[in-house]
């Protein structure tokens, strides 16, 4: 029998660490979000420093050796989006990239969304999304036409103020959008971009909602619920994964609440499997706007609350930490950039300071998790659970 029972795995959205052979290829070589943010916004952290983090960037103490098991895992799957960073962490590693429209959506999917939503459109063109919100903002105000714009991710925004068009029905427009974006225009997510606030102060909401396409194949998640264990999730994974396999969700908004839903879970005795959160503020609110000391104070915010994690564990359980692409606050732009990620492991039941080097998949992770838990199905990945088991 596994002596592991349970997995908390905490991805800390856009947390890379560092280009790898192929970031040239985005136009990313020499990003290096964890290493420029530790350099330029020198964040306290002693308690992510202790498993490990500082190690996966060569920044740690020789002196003093982590108690975590730590090293880093390279993007095999095309891409530097959320979606395709989740799917492989969760074991299914995407053969062609989703598609994107860096120069905004073709005229025929922009008529048909205007056709089935009955809605017209403004904006239809790469942008940031706080950037684009307070140039047309004021005329979506006056007109009611839907702000639509993407990124060099693979997504379809919409954003529309609560006082023009409340979040649940935002919500349903998006999932016209989502029928609509098929085939070739097959985006990873829609995504819903409520906003308040007057011209000139707009302000995101947290009624955010995210309409991905299904996962193309079998995730761990898939796995561990056709199993019989629980999977948790908390934030935005249920929309990463279009709420497929999984028990339980707690679509909680922001860093602090999806932080107090993973200890909340962590509380209830008696369950058996994963739980699987996204702590979204590093990328939505920091990297993406280029906030150094925002992202510093973010980490610091997050090691706060690690040791309270680390206790309610317990004997089996045990903690991954990972991120599923970069977001480098001191880079050109204000896109994701392609790195490798980091990954800490640790539990009472497991070795201490592991090397686990570079690794070849953010796939090794669910590897890994099914064989601690002892799941027979398997899925992508080289499970590195002997190298740190007892």
């Amino acid at each position: 029998m596994a002596n592991i029972q349970r997995v908390a795995l905490v991805v800390l959205d856009a947390l890379g660490a560092g280009a790898q052979a192929d970031s040239a290829k985005y136009g990313d070589e020499g990003a290096n979000t964890l290493k420029h943010v530790l350099e330029a916004g020198k964040p306290s952290i002693p308690n992510l420093s202790e498993l490990g983090l500082l190690d996966t960037v060569g920044m740690g103490d020789e002196d003093e050796p982590p108690i975590g098991n730590y090293g880093t895992l390279q993007a095999k799957a095309a891409g530097k989006d959320t979606t395709t960073g989740h799917w492989e962490i969760a074991g299914l590693t995407l053969e062609e990239p989703f598609p994107t429209f860096p120069n905004g959506f073709p005229a025929e999917l922009i008529e048909a969304f205007e056709r089935e939503s009955g809605m017209q459109v403004i904006g239809n063109r790469a942008a940031s999304g706080t950037e684009i919100i307070e140039e047309l903002g004021p005329e979506h105000l006056l007109t009611g036409k839907l702000i639509v714009y993407t990124s060099a991710d693979s997504v379809f925004q919409i954003a529309a103020h609560e006082a023009i068009i409340p979040p649940m029905e935002l919500w349903h427009i998006c999932r016209i959008a989502r029928r609509v974006c098929k085939g070739k225009y097959g985006v990873a997510r829609v995504i819903a971009r409520p906003f308040s606030g007057t011209p000139g102060a707009f302000v995101r909401t947290g009624n955010r909602r995210d309409f991905s396409v299904d996962p193309a194949g079998k995730t761990m998640l898939d796995v561990l619920s056709g199993e019989g264990y629980d999977v948790y999730g908390v934030g935005k994974i249920e929309d990463i994964f279009n709420h497929r396999s999984l028990t339980f969700s707690n679509h909680a908004a922001g860093n602090e609440e999806c932080t107090d839903a993973i200890i909340e879970a962590l509380k209830k005795p008696g369950w058996k499997g994963l739980l699987f959160a996204n702590l979204v503020d590093t990328d939505s609110m920091y990297g993406h706007r280029r906030d150094v000391d925002g992202f510093a104070r973010c980490l610091e915010n997050f090691d706060q609350r690690l040791p309270e994690i680390l206790r309610l564990l317990g004997d089996n359980g045990m903690l991954i930490i990972t991120a599923d692409h970069g977001c480098d606050p001191t880079y050109k732009g204000t896109d994701h950039t392609r790195e490798r990620v980091p990954v800490l492991v640790w539990g009472l039941g497991l070795q201490e300071g592991v090397n686990l080097g570079d690794r070849a998949s953010f796939a090794d992770i669910s590897a890994t998790i099914l064989e601690a838990l002892g799941a027979k199905g398997r899925v992508d990945g080289e499970s590195f659970y002997s190298e740190i088991k007892l």
